[in-house]
């Protein structure tokens, strides 16, 4: 699960804050999906995050 085929999202490092203040490094990963969608014509399975998949950029196949 590295990026979304659609518009390349990806996990990203974040600060942590605890309730006495104390910062650490979290990485926070996209919400990407497996999903059958029609590319170029052919079925392919390919990781989309959730975000296009509302927005209606990914053409899903039946």
């Amino acid at each position: 699960m590295a990026r979304c085929a659609i518009c390349g999202k990806t996990s990203i490092f974040i600060n942590q804050v605890s309730h006495s203040h104390r910062v650490s490094s979290k990485k926070q990963k996209a919400n990407l999906q497996k999903v059958k969608a029609v590319v170029n014509g052919e079925k392919k399975r390919i990781w989309v995050c959730t975000k296009c998949l509302k927005a209606g950029k990914v053409q899903k196949a039946i």
